[in-house]
């Protein structure tokens, strides 16, 4: 008889590796929060456990990586809508942040967000905002894998007054989290438009010293490859890769405006790409090659933005949108099918983050990060294809339970590390406030 901590028996499995496999009436066995066996129906009676969870209707499946995003911006959702990219954050969130963002802001919007984003069904958010002490803090308390990326400017905000200050600080705060198993810091220059070559070279350096990834908006819109032509009669990818920046250490967000040429260099360089479907559409970024990226053997991966420019940090969601906009982007029906898209949102995310071996999938000696969704409902019936009901039919509402590093987070749909009545007063009150600046 063997014996496990915990014991989960769901009606399907999606493993994602093996690649577009579900296993039925399977059991996972949950020991010191790794997996430690797949059981098949005809081994389930040689376990035991401490605890076993029931799902006769449900998917069983990896945790959803959300590989770019702004936890904190969650507290200025809705603040400015239906704008361009440049006016949104110049006249509008800009400078509301300058008004509003301090330590509790980041933490208690941070927090809002993870309950937002552990009822979606998200294990791992790959964040990037200021204060990332605030964000470190609220990823433990929440328990959700958490990447702090260290954003980094030239000009001045409520956080720092100079690009070296972004740098000093990032380190400073790095250190006090150093040996925390759920939160890893990186560097994250916000983007090319917003960042000189002498910074880029210093993250360039400092990422290799102190062995952290880099996390960057690149390739967003038109206007910001247009404005480097004329600034530095390069695009914003030749001129990242004079200084260094391309390689297997880089998330670069967006990318959504590429060649034939960049995407053979991305490849060549092995960046990994955070795909954004909702933010692009919503701000007219416009539609990023996907298929002819994971065609070129680039690593994509999918994230959801922040809440002020999607406005939801729902990764279900943007999976489904990541699948349909590569095909009408494509004119071609069998671009990213469901498969891929899932593919996308848990191990590729995973594996971006460096943390492959580890999360995005399931499979004997990983960490245990997975999430339940209960199909048994009109919205999901009849269940033919448990992959493509979970990246085109099912809603977050269906996600029923969420594990972290083998600790349940989501308990039949009750949070089990936050407290949903006192983040609703937390929000409410800073609505009041921002109102009323």
């Amino acid at each position: 008889m063997s014996h496990a901590d915990t014991l989960i028996d769901a009606r399907w499995i999606i493993p994602v590796e093996p690649h577009a496999t579900v296993l039925e009436r399977h059991s996972i066995a949950v020991r010191d929060g790794a997996i430690v066996a797949i059981v098949p129906p005809a081994e389930r009676a040689a376990w035991t456990a401490d605890d076993t969870v029931s799902l006769p209707n449900h998917v069983l499946m990896p945790g959803l990586v959300n590989l770019h995003g702004h936890s904190a911006m969650t507290l200025l959702r809705g603040y400015a809508d239906d704008l361009a990219l440049m006016d949104w954050l110049q006249n509008h969130i800009w400078p509301a942040e300058g008004k509003h963002v301090k330590d509790d802001f980041v933490y208690d919007g941070t927090l809002l967000a993870m309950a937002e984003m552990i009822r979606s069904g998200t294990t791992t958010i790959n964040d990037m905002y200021f204060f990332h002490g605030a964000v470190a803090r609220a990823g433990l308390a929440a328990g959700l894998r958490t990447f702090v990326g260290c954003s980094i400017l030239e000009f001045p905000t409520p956080y720092a007054g100079s690009a070296d200050e972004y740098l000093q600080k990032a380190l400073a705060e790095r250190r006090e989290f150093i040996g925390e198993e759920l939160v890893t810091f990186t560097l994250a220059p916000h983007a090319p438009y917003t960042v000189s070559d002498d910074t880029f070279r210093k993250v360039v350096t400092l990422a290799e010293q102190e062995d952290m990834l880099i996390h960057c908006h690149i390739h967003e819109t038109r206007g910001e490859i247009d404005d480097s032509l004329k600034a530095h009669q390069l695009r914003p990818l030749a001129r990242l890769d004079r200084l260094g920046l391309l390689s297997p250490r880089l998330i670069a967000a967006h990318m959504v405006h590429m060649s034939d040429d960049e995407i053979e260099l991305v490849a060549r360089r092995g960046v990994h790409i955070a795909h954004n479907p909702t933010s692009n559409m919503k701000l007219a970024s416009g539609i990023a090659p996907v298929q002819r990226l994971l065609d070129a053997g680039v690593n994509v991966g999918i994230g959801t933005d922040g809440a002020a420019s999607n406005n939801k940090l729902d990764m279900l969601s943007d999976t489904r949108q990541a699948a349909l906009l590569a095909k009408v982007g494509s004119l071609d029906p069998t671009a990213v099918p469901a498969a891929t898209a899932l593919r996308m949102a848990t191990l590729n995310g995973a594996r971006a983050l460096g943390l492959g071996a580890k999360t995005g999938s399931i499979e004997v000696g990983k960490r245990f990060d997975a999430i339940a969704l209960d199909l048994a409902q009109v919205e999901t019936a009849p269940t033919f294809d448990p992959i493509s009901h979970v990246v085109y039919a099912a809603g977050r509402e269906q996600v029923c339970d969420v594990w972290v590093d083998g600790r349940h987070l989501l308990a039949a749909r009750t949070l089990t590390t936050l407290d949903h009545t006192a983040l609703l007063a937390v929000a409410e009150s800073w609505r009041n406030k921002i109102a009323a600046r």
